[in-house]
């Protein structure tokens, strides 16, 4: 299991290293930083501003070099500043890591509370009408665009219902569990949980099917035990193994993925700012965003090979 687990290990930090390195090629390849830092026909730049850049971005070395420099700046947290404000960028994304935590968690939790229940439930019963709601709520979760379901559902709940709000993640002077400020994040996080809830389900399914149609589980059946108990005991216990593993890369996901939910509701976090740089061309932060999403992906991708061998008895003796 150690030497397992030290090759993954190993494995992340070789893909962090390679991470950064793309994305400072790409940042190079996008042309002179400088011109980054000036409007067209080079307004603004005094050669003051630009023997410091030069100093401080490293373009007086060669590109190993450079790259070397802004990985160092990088490890210590140093991000870069902002084009036009100069704001640092460690501070903006300090600023929206938060709420897209938040989105990203609930969204975990109702793909996992509505995935694996479900997904139990159409297996056990196999062939009944729970079977068949659980494989269309399924089909629909992975099939329609996340962003029409978005919009079908604000106009239903938000425009003609009102039931709940729509837009930015509600006011900051009250608590995160009150209800003024959960009715703002029900509606994202639900949507941007029922793509991966459906997946979990199918996934649930297929795993509890297979087991379910196993030699010891009929063994056991055969033997008289409690219908429960092997389903549960026997059954669930084997079953879950996988999505409990995809559970990290799933979680990930939501973090990682929820800049399309958080552009339509105005979201205020890490993936509404990726998109205001874009929009901006505010390469700086585009980078930075881009840098610590893969990073978080890379370690979610750690903790999901960790969990398969905790939960892998196989996996320990590799």
């Amino acid at each position: 299991m150690g030497r397992y687990l030290l090759r993954r290990f190993l494995f992340a930090v070789v893909t962090l290293l390679s991470a950064t390195a793309i994305v400072f090629g790409l940042s190079r390849m996008a042309g002179d930083p400088l011109m980054l830092y000036a409007k067209p026909g080079g307004y603004g730049m005094t050669e003051e501003r630009r023997a410091d850049l030069i100093k401080k971005l490293g373009l007086d070395k060669p590109l190993v070099v450079q790259y070397g420099v802004w990985l160092g700046r990088v490890l210590k947290g140093d991000l870069g500043q902002t084009i036009v404000a100069e704001n640092k960028v460690a501070d903006l994304i300090v600023q929206r890591i938060s709420p897209t935590l938040q989105l990203g968690l609930a969204g975990f939790i109702f793909a996992i509370a509505l995935g694996v229940p479900f997904g139990i439930v159409s297996a056990v019963r196999r062939g009944s009408m729970w079977d068949y709601v659980g494989r269309t709520v399924a089909l629909v979760g992975q099939a329609a665009p996340i962003f029409w379901i978005a919009l079908m559902a604000i106009l239903l709940f938000a425009v003609q219902l009102r039931w709940l709000p729509v837009g930015t993640a509600g006011p900051d002077d009250i608590p995160y569990w009150s209800w003024g400020k959960l009715k703002y994040l029900l509606m994202p996080a639900i949507l941007l949980g029922w793509g991966p809830a459906a997946a979990i389900l199918r996934l649930t399914r297929s795993s509890m099917l297979e087991v379910l149609d196993s030699e010891y589980i009929k063994l056991a059946r055969a033997k008289g035990v409690n219908s429960q108990k092997v389903i549960w005991k026997h059954a669930f216990r084997n079953a879950i193994l996988q999505p409990l593993t995809v559970a990290a890369l799933t979680l990930a996901g939501f973090i990682t993925g929820a800049v399309v939910i958080e552009r339509i509701f105005a979201w205020p976090g890490i993936g509404q700012l990726t998109m205001d740089a874009v929009w901006s061309n505010e390469f700086p932060t585009l980078t930075a965003t881009v840098l610590l999403l893969t990073a978080i992906y890379v370690v979610m991708n750690l903790v999901a090979d960790i969990a398969y061998v905790m939960l892998n008895p196989i996996i320990r003796f590799k």
